[in-house]
């Protein structure tokens, strides 16, 4: 997301009086992304990785913030985002983490030059593991950001673009009205803000954005010539293990062929290749663990498919991959683009830029 340049708010003369325009986008802060937002989810330092991924799952949110007391913990990335007393001041919290799925992908991965590994391991046992000690398996999770509420839009976009996914949004702020990503926060409470939240508050102020929106997606440099992908013969271990690897939370699933000798253990250039599916760390967040153990060694196909037949996952608004895909062409407008995404529960994929449902 590139921040451009909004129309200057103006204001008309009626009958003598000057009445004010309504607010522009430019004029927008972070408080206006959070103003319906709910309470903070987040899990205690001492909760296992199985308990994490139920409030996950619950909550139908992709990561969580690790709240440790205060005094004890060094937070991540040199972080000291503390939850104090409304009255006093006094800490009560420091939260010293963020917890995604691609965390918890890393720790399921495990080290595969391990002969007890091959096989994913005793999956159980992983999930019995506290939070706490899988906070950095990943870059993202120590990635712990705060964003005053007073941080214009066009400044969050900034942020966002620089590969921050989410940040913590302090209520009633103890520190001085900084304005900006910050390292360092101490309020009452906290609200979570993300690209998602910035996304749909973009699609809702379209009109605003007409000679942006407009405009075809390739135009504006967004379709990728490197498309990372894994086959319908690939196994689930070995996907997470490639989606650990290269840090990614989705993958194109690309239909096989005898014309391609390929190793489906490995990720594969997926650009011109058929797309069948995708695979995404949302899919395992929505899996009991004793399906997933079980499934470790079926194809991703299978596994999606199977996956989707639990009244687990239905429940929870997650979608079956293979039948909906959520597809846009080189030559779509980025209006439709961001409509589909905003209309999402769940990114888990940025996009797929396709013709006749081929990656191109």
């Amino acid at each position: 997301m590139q921040a451009t340049k909004m129309e200057e708010k103006t204001t008309e003369v009626r009958g003598g009086a000057s009445t004010p325009q309504p607010q522009r986008l430019r004029d927008k802060k972070v408080k206006d992304l959070i103003h319906d937002k709910k309470r903070l989810v987040e899990v205690p330092y001492t909760a296992s990785l199985a308990d994490t991924m139920n409030a996950l799952l619950a909550n139908r949110v992709v990561a969580v913030p690790v709240a440790a007391p205060p005094g004890h913990w060094i937070g991540a990335g040199g972080s000291m985002i503390l939850e104090s007393d409304k009255q006093t001041g006094a800490a009560r919290k420091h939260y010293i983490g963020m917890v995604t799925m691609l965390d918890v992908l890393a720790h399921i991965a495990g080290n595969d030059a391990d002969p007890a590994e091959v096989d994913g391991g005793d999956l159980d046992k992983k999930m019995q593991v506290s939070v706490s000690s899988i906070i950095g398996h990943c870059l993202e999770s120590l990635s712990l950001w705060t964003l005053n509420s007073n941080t214009s839009i066009l400044d969050c976009m900034e942020v966002f673009s620089k590969g921050i996914h989410r940040a913590l949004v302090p209520v009633d702020s103890h520190m001085e009205n900084i304005s900006g990503v910050e390292l360092v926060e101490s309020a009452s409470s906290y609200r979570m803000v993300t690209q998602m939240d910035l996304l749909k508050f973009l699609n809702a102020h379209e009109h605003e954005l007409r000679g942006i929106l407009a405009r075809p997606v390739r135009e504006l440099g967004a379709v990728s010539d490197i498309v990372f992908g894994v086959t319908d013969k690939t196994k689930v271990i070995d996907a997470i293990r490639c989606m650990n690897r290269a840090s990614l939370n989705a993958v194109p699933i690309v239909e096989s062929t005898e014309d391609i000798e390929e190793d489906h253990g490995q990720l594969i250039n997926a650009k011109d290749r058929k797309v069948v599916g995708t695979f995404s760390a949302t899919d395992l967040r929505g899996c009991p663990i004793p399906l997933l153990q079980s499934c470790l060694q079926q194809n991703v196909m299978d596994f999606i498919h199977k996956l989707c037949g639990i009244a687990l996952h239905e429940a929870s608004g997650l979608r079956n991959s293979t039948k909906e895909l959520i597809t846009c062409r080189p030559e779509s407008l980025l209006r439709e683009w961001l409509t589909k995404l905003s209309r999402t529960t769940f990114i888990e994929f940025g996009s797929l830029m396709n013709r006749d449902y081929s990656l191109a």
